[in-house]
């Protein structure tokens, strides 16, 4: 169908206009919002975190592409509801206590909605205690953790202390990421995954939750 052609070229090359056009008009002809998610805006996303991680999108490209996105999503996700199309799971993420960064966590923010999760984003200088409460009273499956300082990484052990505490750590899966975030500190400290970009916290958070 040429608008699933349009909306899936649109979202690559950034042309919000182009995107919003035609979800509308694919709505308007009956067309499931679904459909419309499925075939054309998560194979999108997908793509652009495929181009990102091949070196041939850089941030600026990841960006454009992540608002034509969220314009299409926002005309269908309405429609979704009344589809009772439910989201692969949800995610929660935030920026660790002390640290008040948030370029990347946004960027992982946008990838993974883009591969089709409900996102829950905690903002910045989040506390441990605000990620159990994302887990035991909002129903997160997954929690981001995101340091862009060495002197703010000490709150992601901290965070997987307190699930441990509160006897929640086998109901979630804890991924970090971040500047000077290693897969070693993710091992040490017994993460579920690490990852070192956006493109790639979307991929693993897919795998994590079998999608």
């Amino acid at each position: 169908m040429a608008q699933k052609e349009t909306i899936f070229n649109g979202i690559l090359n950034g042309k919000m206009k182009d995107v919003e056009e035609a979800t509308k008009s694919a709505l308007a002809e009956g067309v499931p919002a679904g459909e419309l998610l499925n075939d054309a805006m998560i194979p999108a996303m997908a793509e652009v975190g495929r181009l990102f991680e091949a070196n041939e999108y850089y941030v600026p490209e990841m960006l454009i592409a992540a608002r034509a996105m969220k314009a299409g999503l926002s005309l269908v996700r309405p429609k979704l509801v009344d589809e009772k199309i439910e989201p692969f799971g949800k995610v929660a993420l935030g920026t660790v206590k002390g640290d008040l960064h948030d370029i990347g966590k946004n960027l992982v923010a946008i990838m993974i909605e883009g591969a089709g999760f409900e996102i829950l984003d905690l903002g910045v200088d989040v506390s441990p205690e605000k990620f159990v409460d994302s887990v035991k009273n909002q129903g997160a499956q997954v929690i981001g953790l995101s340091a862009l300082l060495t002197t703010t990484m000490p709150s992601m052990k901290a965070t997987i202390d307190a699930l441990k505490e509160a006897g929640l750590r086998d109901k979630v899966k804890v991924i970090i990421g971040g500047a000077p975030v290693t897969q070693k500190y993710a091992d040490e400290i017994g993460a579920d995954g690490y990852s070192r970009d956006a493109a790639g916290a979307a991929t693993l958070v897919k795998k994590l939750m079998g999608v």
